[in-house]
């Protein structure tokens, strides 16, 4: 994405849905198909956002084949004109706007390019031109410079004035050196009430299971606050994360009004597909669920981190060269959500302030998760430097690494933790009886033979078949384990997630007792606070982090080396001087269950 114009300048990104359509049926069995027609009714919609309009054109001549409804009033100032299908797109606009938008039209592939700015011929209207390529034919979202609708939200920036305003929030948000994600929260949230204007903003984190928690919020005085609640996963499907990925802002600037209609003259052999559209309309579940909410309008921004990308160069480049990394590395780390309880515009260039303040958020946060894993693997190192120099002091007896201190449970943050090696086991803290821990290393060896490493916050989710009398008993439900052989097995344990044992959500959960009494995919009836104990956090424990798992992997490297130093003469062995956190590149599987 072009960093000036994020997220609504011309864009290459192909959207074809065939794959993440079949992507969207294994998301969870009970909703995969309902995620699935979802996508389906986004993707052939007809309808968009009445501020704007829209043409279709044929890829190979860049004729109109389809356009809204709207069109023919805005583009030529007149509605009762017989029809712009097959008229050339460029014949509609003065120079020289047309040259630049038959350059854009004619190159080999709609490329990322600046913004083209237009006037019409008939009446010297100004608009803002998106082009976007689909799988079937080339899309123009065409907003005028002024709306109709919302003359004075357009004229009260000027095109300086928000990225001013923007840069000095980024300053806010770059000085903080606190290193708490939570802080960067509350400053993001309460520059972006300041700058937008809109009633309320709200930053919503993801989960790995998909729910969401309004982890920061400001809100203009006597609002009903938000702050705190739970969203299940459902309540943004899979379908509208990925498109969020793809746009990054959405806006929709009055739920209540009337939308318009795309034509086309019967010939087109495909559906158009508006996904990549920024007028594209709401989708209906969308907007009943902004009517229980009491919202007329809302802007949201996606927060995008790079997953798995070299930490130095991340945090070296400037932000334009970030936005051109590979895009399969983005991941959709949470939602910033401003909502309006009245009809509101944010002007093109109010939008590109806010998505360059939110691209800085997901910068530092990406910066601060990496501190925090880098923080632990110094831990880590530390802590397998002294666990081997213990083992070969007293290599005969593995107990000695989970009693001393340091110990096993010095290496993840966990509750318990033993050792079964040969008929002994060793255990530490919450950890259950010996019998039982031999029916879980026998569980596991029936599953995960081959297997190195393994985890999983819910035994019962994963299938073992005495998670729920364990959990009685030992109020455990989350388990890890290295295999260094059939008969050296490590565990650590965790009890269930008791560092929330209530949790307020936002109406109905949506579990299967508490769903909602809707019809089809819809969204709750109610966003009043509900209280109460989650039956699904008696079973489930914090989960494991992948920088958890590497130095688990770690450590079983160092205990196989250890028991290959046991079978070797005195004079032979070699000796442990130093250690790396084993990484992807392992040869060990690091098999998540449940």
């Amino acid at each position: 994405m072009n960093v000036d114009m994020p997220g609504h300048h011309i864009t290459d990104r192909v959207i074809d849905l065939g794959l993440y359509l079949e992507m969207a049926l294994s998301y969870h069995s009970a909703t995969g198909e309902k995620v699935s027609d979802y996508l389906q009714e986004i993707q052939g919609g007809r309808l968009i956002q009445s501020y704007g309009c829209l043409l279709a054109l044929d890829e190979a001549t860049s004729k109109v084949i389809a356009y809204s409804s709207n069109a023919l009033e805005m583009l030529t100032s007149d509605a009762s004109h017989p029809g712009i299908t097959g008229t050339h797109v460029c014949s509609l606009f003065a120079e020289p706007g047309a040259s630049e938008l038959e350059k854009a039209l004619g190159a080999a592939k709609v490329s990322p390019l600046n913004l083209i700015m237009l006037q019409t011929k008939t009446s010297n209207k100004a608009f803002y031109a998106f082009l976007h390529s689909t799988t079937s034919c080339v899309l123009i979202d065409f907003e005028p410079v002024v709306p109709e609708e919302f003359p004075t939200m357009a004229s009260t920036y000027t095109d300086i004035q928000p990225f001013s305003l923007a840069l000095k929030a980024s300053s806010k948000l770059k000085s903080l050196h606190c290193g708490s994600i939570k802080e960067l929260c509350n400053i993001v949230a309460q520059q972006l009430l300041e700058l937008t204007g809109y009633d309320r903003v709200m930053v919503n984190k993801f989960h790995e299971d998909g729910r969401g928690d309004i982890i920061a919020e400001a809100t203009s005085p006597g609002l009903e606050p938000y702050l705190g609640m739970h969203y299940p996963a459902t309540d943004i499907p899979e379908a509208s994360r990925f498109l969020f990925v793809m746009n990054r802002v959405r806006m929709v600037c009055d739920s209540h009004a009337k939308f318009v209609q795309i034509v086309a003259d019967g010939k087109t052999p495909f559906e158009i597909n508006l996904c990549s559209s920024l007028l594209r309309a709401p989708h209906s579940c969308h907007l009943q669920y902004m009517k229980n909410m009491k919202t007329t309008a809302s802007l949201t921004m996606a927060v995008i981190i790079m997953d798995n990308t070299n930490d130095e160069a991340y945090s070296e480049v400037e932000l334009k060269e970030l936005t051109k990394k590979n895009q399969d590395n983005k991941k959709l780390w949470g939602l910033i959500i401003c909502h309006n309880e009245t009809p509101r515009y944010a002007p093109f260039s109010l939008r590109c302030a806010c998505e360059f303040l939110v691209q800085m958020f997901a910068v530092l946060v990406h910066k601060e998760l990496n501190s925090e894993k880098h923080r632990h693997e110094k831990r880590t190192l530390k802590v397998l430097s002294a666990l081997s120099g213990v083992l070969l002091r007293e290599a005969s007896s593995p107990g000695s690494i989970i009693n001393g201190n340091p110990n096993i449970m010095s290496l993840v943050k966990c509750d318990g933790a033993a050792i079964l090696h040969g008929d002994k086991v060793w255990r530490r803290h919450v950890a259950p009886t010996n019998v039982e821990i031999r029916m879980i290393v026998n569980w596991l060896l029936d599953i995960h033979r081959d297997s190195g490493v393994m985890s999983t916050d819910s035994l019962y989710d994963a299938g073992y078949p005495r998670a729920l009398v364990l959990d009685h008993h030992a109020v455990i439900c989350g388990l890890a384990a290295a295999i260094v052989n059939s008969n050296y097995i490590v565990l650590w344990f965790r009890s269930h997630n008791t560092a929330t044992p209530t949790a307020t959500w936002g109406g109905a959960k949506h579990g299967p007792s508490e769903e909602d009494k809707t019809n089809g995919m819809g969204p709750r009836s109610s966003f009043k606070p509900l209280l109460f104990i989650e039956v699904e956090k008696m079973t489930k424990s914090l989960p494991w982090k992948d920088y958890e798992m590497e130095g688990i992997q770690s450590l079983r490297l160092v205990l196989k080396e250890t028991q290959s130093i046991l079978g070797t003469k005195e004079e032979e062995k070699p000796r442990i001087s130093s250690f790396t956190l084993a990484g992807p590149e392992s040869s060990l599987s690091n098999n998540k269950l449940g």
